[in-house]
C-alpha cells in the first residue's frame, strides 16, 4: 500500500477526508478528538497540507477548504486503501482456523467428527456430539489430529478447587499438619463428592505432605494460574499450600469465577 508508506501519510488522508465534508465550523480541536491525536499534531499536519496545496486556509485557520489537488489525492488514497482492504478480506476468507485434538479412533481426511472433553483434553471421534469439526488429514487413534470448521458447543463442566491451608515452618510445618484430614479430603473429593483430578502444591511443606501421602504432584509452578486453568477445563484440583500463599489462589480463582473451598490443615 504505497500511498501510506510515508510517515504521517495516513494522518494526512484522515484530515483531508474530514475537511472534504465541508463543515464550516470544523476546528483543529475537533480534528484532534476525531483522530485521537494532539492539537499540535493537527496544526503541524494542516500546515504541511497547505504547503503542498491540498487545502486552502486564511491565515492557517478554519474554515479549511480542500483543493482539487487535495480531492484527487483523497480519491487515489481511498482507492489504494480499498484495494488493500479487499486483498486482506480475500485472504481471511480463505484462511482456516486450525485446532488440535486427540483422535479417539482412526479418522479420515474431510470426515466430520464429534468433539468432547475428557480430563481437560479435547478429543475427536465419529460419534455425534453437540460440537463438531472437519478433519484436515488422516489420523490414527491416539495421535494428534488437525481440525477446522469447529461449530457448536463443547459440553464441559467447570471444575472446583479444594484448598488446604498448611502451617508454616515456624508453626510446625508437616509435624503440625493433620495428615489424616488431608487423606480424607482427597478420598472424599469435592463438596459434591466428585473425585480429585489433579494435585497442586505451593511451598516446600506442601511437597513434603504430598510425598508422605503418596500423592502425585501435577501442578507446582505458577500453581494459582495453573489451578484456575485446570478448573476451567473441568478438572477438580486439590491444592496444598502454605500460610499466606492461599491468598494467591483465592485471588486467581475469584477472578475466573471458579468455586473453591478452603480447609484448615492444622492439627
Amino acid at each position: 500500500m504505497k500511498a501510506f508508506k510515508k510517515r504521517g501519510a495516513l494522518t494526512h488522508f484522515q484530515i483531508l477526508s474530514e475537511i472534504s465534508k465541508q463543515d464550516p465550523h470544523l476546528k483543529q480541536k475537533d480534528l484532534a478528538e476525531k483522530l485521537d491525536i494532539t492539537i499540535q499534531a493537527v496544526s503541524e499536519n494542516i500546515k504541511t497540507l497547505i504547503e503542498l496545496g491540498y487545502i486552502n486556509s486564511k491565515d492557517g485557520r478554519s474554515p479549511y477548504k480542500i483543493t482539487q489537488k487535495g480531492i484527487d489525492k483523497v480519491k487515489r488514497d481511498a482507492i489504494s486503501l480499498r484495494k488493500y482492504s479487499d486483498s486482506v478480506l480475500e485472504t481471511m476468507n480463505h484462511y482456516k482456523t486450525i485446532w488440535p485434538a486427540i483422535a479417539s479412533e482412526n479418522l479420515e481426511k474431510n470426515q466430520m467428527v464429534g468433539l468432547y472433553m475428557k480430563d481437560g483434553v479435547l478429543y475427536a471421534h465419529e460419534k455425534n456430539e453437540a460440537a463438531t469439526g472437519i478433519v484436515l488429514d488422516d489420523a490414527e487413534a491416539g495421535s494428534d489430529v488437525a481440525l477446522t470448521n469447529l461449530t457448536g458447543i463443547i459440553d464441559m463442566t467447570v471444575g472446583e478447587a479444594t484448598i488446604i491451608n498448611l502451617p508454616t515452618i515456624k508453626e510446625g510445618g508437616s509435624k503440625a499438619t493433620d495428615i489424616d484430614l488431608i487423606q480424607n479430603v482427597y478420598e472424599k473429593g469435592t463438596k459434591n463428592n466428585e473425585k480429585i483430578d489433579k494435585i497442586a502444591v505451593a511451598g516446600t511443606i506442601a511437597r513434603v505432605i504430598a510425598d508422605k501421602l503418596g500423592l502425585d504432584i501435577n501442578i507446582q509452578f505458577a500453581a494459582p494460574q495453573a489451578t484456575a486453568n485446570a478448573a476451567r477445563k473441568g478438572l477438580n484440583v486439590l491444592v496444598l499450600c502454605v500460610g499466606d500463599m492461599t491468598k494467591s489462589f483465592v485471588r486467581e480463582l475469584e477472578e475466573e469465577k471458579i468455586k473453591y473451598n478452603i480447609i484448615d490443615g492444622r492439627k
